[in-house]
């Protein structure tokens, strides 16, 4: 009887505790089957609440149902969410320092690489998280999209092909770059490019080739993919409100980050793999898959040539940023080293990816005091 009388206690406790448990809000403006709404939010979201006995369970809301794009940050800033997803080139005026790294990537050619040393960098930098901090965020993991290409509805085989055509660009260094071959830079959010392509506002997209495949499905409308390597971008994954997060156990904030660790290997795996198999599948759909032309490829290399020394200088001219010179040098320096880590790594292997990524900086970050200064 006593025995029974225990186990009826236990389970009424254990209910109330359920019953009494937090839903919150993650906010991913993503396709619900983007490798980043997938794979770092849908995922995610079900492997912490297994972690933390449903003590953090998120409700994603994708596709921008609940806030879109460029609102993002103001939402969690205000606590209308209390994670979500940032692309810093949408708020370039909040996000001046972050968007100087996400011009310095226009000439990257590692995206895990580039991943990896912007995690760690807006983690660890003081410049950067003080950035996130005046925006009423903690900056807690970031990604990188494979190398860019053109993905067209009037196809660019050639330099001259690019005259006069609208193409839609993520900003900083992608916008100049369009503006040097003669074309028109538009600026619209990734969910909005598959009408824009379709009803002709915009002739092209700069973008990574999964995009053609997972999620936005640009094959349905796209003609050509022209596979000139225009660098990657880079954004956060995961920004974090600040009183959720304060409000939150040491335990919790530990199986946060270390789900936010493999969230991040996954989709950077996805990403991966996904390149390779969006373009075959565009070729068996009747797209032309089209190699750069040598003035094309001419033309890029000499806009890079020196891009990277003249960008500290220009960033203070056009972004209003203190020098940035040290932040270029160290993001330099941690893409490097990263690059070194991830030597003879299975990059199609998200949990040897996630182990690299969990020994060499999430394990590193002290749950007890990140995010709370």
């Amino acid at each position: 009887m006593k025995k029974l009388l225990v186990l009826a206690a236990l389970t009424a406790s254990l209910a109330a505790s359920t019953a009494s448990a937090e839903t919150y809000q993650a906010s991913n403006w993503m396709t619900p089957v983007h490798i980043l709404n997938e794979e770092t939010y849908q995922k995610f979201a079900k492997d912490l609440a297994a972690d933390t006995d449903g003590a953090i369970t998120f409700e994603v809301y994708s596709g921008g149902s609940l806030v879109p794009a460029k609102s993002t940050m103001q939402a969690i800033r205000d606590g209308v969410v209390q994670l979500g997803i940032v692309y810093p080139g949408y708020t370039p005026s909040e996000l001046p320092l972050n968007n100087v790294l996400n011009d310095l990537v226009f000439v990257s050619d590692d995206d895990i690489a580039s991943a990896f040393a912007y995690t760690e960098m807006g983690m660890t930098n003081a410049r950067l998280k003080g950035e996130w901090k005046k925006n009423g965020g903690i900056f807690a993991g970031g990604y990188s999209t494979p190398v860019y290409n053109f993905i067209c509805v009037k196809p660019i085989r050639a330099l001259a092909d690019a005259q006069g055509l609208k193409i839609r660009t993520a900003g900083g260094a992608q916008t100049a770059w369009v503006e040097a071959i003669g074309g028109v830079p538009v600026s619209v959010p990734i969910g909005d490019v598959y009408s824009g392509l379709s009803r002709g506002s915009i002739d092209c997209t700069m973008s990574d080739p999964t995009n053609l495949d997972k999620g936005n499905k640009f094959w349905e409308v796209a003609k050509s993919v022209t596979r000139l390597p225009m660098g990657v971008v880079m954004g956060a994954n995961y920004v974090i409100n600040p009183d959720f997060w304060a409000g939150l156990t040491p335990e919790e904030r530990r199986a946060m980050l270390d789900e936010m660790a493999k969230g991040e290997a996954r989709a950077q795996v996805s990403y991966h793999i996904g390149v390779n198999a969006a373009i075959e599948g565009s070729k068996e759909r009747g797209l032309e898959i089209i190699e750069p032309s040598a003035d094309m490829t001419e033309k890029l290399a000499a806009f890079q040539s020196g891009f990277v020394d003249a960008l500290p200088q220009k960033s203070v001219e056009s972004r209003g940023v203190e020098d940035p010179t040290d932040m270029v040098q160290e993001f330099q320096e941690l893409q490097t080293k990263w690059k070194g880590l991830l030597e003879g790594v299975d990059r199609t292997d998200a949990d040897a990816l996630a182990k690299v990524l969990q020994d060499n900086l999430y394990s590193k970050i002290d749950e007890k005091t990140f995010g709370l200064d």
